[in-house]
């Protein structure tokens, strides 16, 4: 859904006087604004669950997107730790 023109926006107090008309805008129009400084946006179900579909979990990401034919290197958790050079370190 590409919207061209920008989201209209409700003040809270309009959004709660209006609320049916800004649920029949949403699925008319597209996405409703409320709010200015804490916004929040309504879009009709079938909408939302169209953008989140293509999302993969991180997880699920990792694994398809995993180097093939790399060669890495676990490292070994019986080794003693291992100093981190990027750490923050006393000046004083």
């Amino acid at each position: 859904m590409n919207h061209s023109k920008p989201y209209p926006v409700w003040t809270v107090a309009q959004a709660k006087a209006r609320l049916s008309e800004i649920l029949r805008l949403a699925e008319k129009e597209g996405p409703q604004r409320i709010g200015a400084r804490k916004a929040f946006i309504v879009v009709p179900e079938r909408t939302w669950r169209a953008q989140i579909s293509h999302h993969k979990s991180l997880g699920q990401w990792l694994v398809d997107n995993m180097p093939r034919g790399a060669e890495l290197e676990a490292p070994n958790r019986h080794e003693p730790v291992r100093a981190i050079s990027f750490a923050a370190q006393d000046d004083e």
